[in-house]
């Protein structure tokens, strides 16, 4: 239980003040204070369940690293404090001040707050079916191969049907999500560490075209990679 007395005294300072934001589970003190009632908020995954469980007014977004929902800011953890530290600065002072900050942390400039908090190739550990933990480290090395729920299916001699259940079972994502996850991971990489133009780095990175890889940016990050790479760097 949370100590009234603490609770109070961020109650009443929240009202003097243009923002309130917590990390971690600094989320609970302002969840217990009713600052949180009707915002989507965030903090880290070993305690998501249990924040939404006790506050079925809040809406925990389970994977972000941070959420700005004004006047509320939370982030998962204390690096992703320091993302959102850095994005509040751009905001009020602009993106010059973001970067010089970020250069003497020796961090990247930021990572956007719809990211995940966890890389997709985590995920492969926790898989126990042997002949889809090989799968799932073929998308990895070769994201530009045949990835299709047929041609995945195929490789594990099932139906479509019963692979797209045990997949979606095991992993918890559906194959098509997994995939554009997996791929969207790989063509970070390429932009952060070549000078590939965003159509070759599309290409190896299994999207195609520029244009289809954009668009899984935006659902993925809510960048376009060329604003990733020019973050990234």
């Amino acid at each position: 239980m949370l100590e009234r007395e603490l609770v109070g005294h961020v109650r009443r300072l929240s009202h003097r003040a243009r923002r309130v934001g917590a990390m971690c589970t600094g989320a609970f003190v302002l969840a217990e204070g009713g600052l949180l009632d009707g915002h989507h908020v965030t903090t880290h995954w070993r305690f998501r369940e249990e924040l939404a469980a006790a506050y079925p007014a809040v809406t925990v977004e389970a994977d972000a690293i941070f959420v700005q929902d004004p006047p509320i800011v939370t982030a998962a953890g204390v690096s992703a404090g320091v993302d959102l530290a850095l994005s509040l600065i751009e905001q009020d002072h602009g993106a010059e001040l973001a970067r010089q900050v970020a250069r003497w942390l020796v961090v990247f400039m930021q990572r956007p707050g719809g990211q995940s908090q966890f890389s997709v190739w985590q995920q492969t550990q926790t898989v126990r079916n042997q002949a889809l933990r090989r799968l799932l480290c073929d998308i990895a090395a070769d994201p530009a191969a045949d990835h299709t729920v047929p041609a995945m299916a195929a490789r594990l001699s099932t139906s479509t049907r019963n692979f797209t259940r045990i997949f979606s079972r095991e992993v918890g994502l559906s194959p098509g999500k997994y995939v554009e996850r997996a791929r969207v991971e790989a063509a970070r990489l390429l932009l952060e560490t070549t000078t590939e133009g965003l159509e070759v780095v599309a290409r190896h990175s299994g999207f195609g075209t520029a244009e289809t890889m954009r668009r899984a940016f935006m659902r993925q990050l809510g960048i376009p990679p060329s604003t990733h790479r020019q973050r990234s760097r």
